[in-house]
């Protein structure tokens, strides 16, 4: 019987250009968060991971929040994204096995290099309430994303809520990081991005880094293995050890490892209990 989930998968084997004989071979499926695919750690670290075990990577790159709804539907062996209280509560209901710590980084606000709003260096807290009072134009992703739940909880730090007090200046796309930064960069626009797109992103024009370092844009990863016993189809045994090499000394040093022009993109900290 056909489901979604091997209509998925099939569709990626025929957009890699394999045969479809082949689609039995050792492979799972991962919906994961834009931020691995688009940054370019997933083609660095799953070749290392095929030639260790023999086992082939499809990836749906989708925002947190599809991401998980993906495997909710049992369309996933794995889920790999960034937003904890979501993926805790994944877990809680039973649609995951465990939740795995991987990696961090941090998101950082981006803006013109003129900066009109005047927020360079301010914590994030203050950088908010001084767009939202200048009326500055601010590009939400607004696709319910990890980056977009990490966005709306800032303004909730801040005081504000954006769901009220949004005007004009605030734009919603309902679309990726890519799509994001290539707004604010069309205009003097800024917008929250995880650092690791940012620093693999080629269209960055006038546009800089204008609000870092707050702890508050703390920015953990997670993996978690889709409950085999909410959905027969989830491949077990390959995702389980998709999970350990990525958590492995092995996995963490290949993290750790990727670089784009000197700059580490993601931290391994998968022996960290908290995080």
């Amino acid at each position: 019987m056909f489901n979604r989930r091997y209509l998925i998968a099939t569709a990626l084997t025929l957009a890699l250009g394999i045969a479809p004989a082949l689609a039995q071979d050792k492979s799972i499926v991962v919906a994961s968060t834009t931020s691995t695919q688009d940054s370019g750690l997933f083609g660095h670290i799953l070749p290392l991971f095929k030639q260790k075990t023999g086992i082939d990577v499809k990836v749906v790159a989708q925002g947190t929040g599809q991401a998980l709804d993906t495997a909710r539907r049992g369309d996933a062996d794995v889920v790999f994204v960034h937003a904890k209280s979501l993926e805790e509560k994944f877990v809680s209901e039973s649609n995951g096995v465990k939740r795995n710590p991987v990696m961090y980084n941090d998101f950082v606000i981006i803006g013109p290099k003129n900066d009109p709003a005047g927020i360079k260096g301010k914590d994030v807290v203050t950088a908010l309430k001084t767009l939202k009072d200048k009326q500055a134009n601010f590009i939400s992703r607004g696709d319910k994303s990890g980056t977009h739940s990490a966005e709306l909880n800032l303004w909730k730090e801040a005081g504000i809520d954006i769901a009220k007090d949004k005007g004009p200046w605030y734009k919603e796309i309902g679309q990726g990081m890519g799509a994001a930064l290539n707004m604010a960069s069309a205009g003097n626009n800024y917008v929250l991005s995880d650092r690791a797109t940012w620093i693999s992103f080629k269209n960055k024009a006038d546009l800089a880094i204008v609000v870092e370092g707050d702890k508050r844009l703390f920015n953990q990863y997670g993996v978690i293995l889709v409950n085999p016993q909410k959905h027969a189809n989830v491949k077990k045994e390959l995702g389980q050890q998709f999970i350990e090499w990525l958590t492995s000394p092995e996995g963490q040093r290949a993290i750790g490892d990727y670089k784009i022009d000197g700059q580490q993109l993601f931290f391994p900290n998968a022996t960290d209990p908290g995080a």
